[in-house]
């Protein structure tokens, strides 16, 4: 087992029975009393950062990681598959899992983080931009361009960003998907 000395960026521990993975530290060995490790963590299952100190050389749970590439392929009913490239195996993964499943495109590579000792995928990272095709949107009014105002638009996985107003369908836009954002438009 091992102690707080082992602590590191991007460790994954086990704490309170949940998983997390260690964001930032700091050791601290005040002038009076024993030292002690400041950490900021986040919840694997949930994404919420917390704040948490251990004692100098309080035991703790190391938990193996790892980040496989999986290609998405389809939905099945609330559950998403995806398959490794390399071994054509196929993981269903629950749409909770997945942060934004309306930005997932057939044929997507994905980011999946796995516990290794237990094989079971804990998290599922989207690639950081889409390009996607707009398939509705209002038709803007030439000579809109001049404000910064932004009108709904649905893109072809279904999802439903801001645009500015002189998207028209048809048009090929690049999305950040972290945020929902659109970026720019993609020339043909």
């Amino acid at each position: 087992m091992a102690t707080t000395a082992d602590i590191k960026n991007g460790l994954c521990i086990k704490h309170n029975e949940k998983l997390f993975q260690i964001i930032e530290f700091q050791h601290v060995k005040p002038g009076k009393g024993p030292a002690f490790v400041r950490t900021k963590m986040r919840q694997i299952e949930s994404g919420k950062v917390i704040d948490n100190t251990f004692s100098a050389g309080h035991k703790i749970d190391i938990v193996r990681i790892e980040n496989r590439d999986y290609q998405y392929l389809y939905q099945e009913g609330t559950d998403f598959i995806f398959m490794n490239n390399e071994t054509f195996e196929q993981v269903n993964i629950p749409g909770k899992m997945i942060e934004k499943p309306l930005f997932l495109q057939e044929g997507m590579m994905c980011n999946i983080l796995f516990h290794a000792e237990e094989e079971m995928p804990l998290v599922v990272d989207l690639p950081m931009y889409i390009i996607s095709e707009v398939t509705y949107t209002e038709p803007g009014v030439k000579g809109d361009t001049a404000t910064n105002s932004m009108k709904p638009a649905t893109i072809a996985t279904g999802a439903e960003v801001k645009v500015p107003l002189f998207i028209d369908n048809g048009e090929i836009i690049k999305i950040d998907t972290r945020t929902g954002v659109y970026v720019e438009r993609v020339k043909k």
